[in-house]
């Protein structure tokens, strides 16, 4: 359970931007929340927290995954790795084609980074559709890993994106209807 007065310090500092990055979207600003020290602390301190037993690997998605996700490795004495937009990772990737609310997307990753069995946590900022969280997750499978949850700051919770993620273990810290 999300800590609620963590949720509701982090609630303040998101800010709606409509009709970004396309008219109909209301896009979540988290970096009013960054830029609070003692507040982004506690988050990568409620994530890393989430984490249960062993975690080998931080998987964070392009590009505000990378700013949690580093962090939260960091805590939590792991390696990270960045799940990138198409065509930004030199060298042989893995790739996977994705929908999201917008439009659709292509993610990748450096499969040389993945040893068979690591424990991967995958963080981001939003849980949206579900789109990328559900290609990031089937990308480290199909790099031998074990996907050990899902950790995100926020989720919009009426575009139902959790449904689409089955049985992997999932923590939000802020619920938006």
């Amino acid at each position: 359970m999300a800590d609620l007065d963590l949720s509701t310090r982090c609630a303040a500092l998101v800010r709606d931007v409509p009709d970004y990055p396309s008219a109909g979207v209301v896009f979540k600003d988290i970096t009013p929340l960054l830029a609070d020290g003692p507040l982004f602390a506690e988050v990568v301190r409620h994530i890393a927290a989430y984490a249960q037993g062993r975690v080998d690997l931080v998987a964070g998605m392009e590009a505000r995954g990378f700013i949690l996700g580093a962090p939260v490795a960091v805590a939590l004495g792991a390696g990270f790795i960045a799940v990138r937009k198409a065509g930004k990772l030199p060298g042989p990737t893995l790739a996977a084609e994705y929908d999201l609310e917008y439009g659709s997307a292509t993610v990748e990753l450096h499969p040389s980074t993945i040893r068979p069995g690591d424990r991967v946590l995958i963080v981001d900022d939003v849980l949206a559709t579900g789109g990328t969280a559900e290609a990031t997750v089937k990308l480290l499978e199909a790099a031998g890993a074990e996907v050990v949850g899902l950790a995100f700051l926020l989720e919009l919770d009426a575009l139902a994106g959790r449904d689409r993620l089955g049985g992997v273990r999932l923590d939000t810290l802020l619920h938006v209807a």
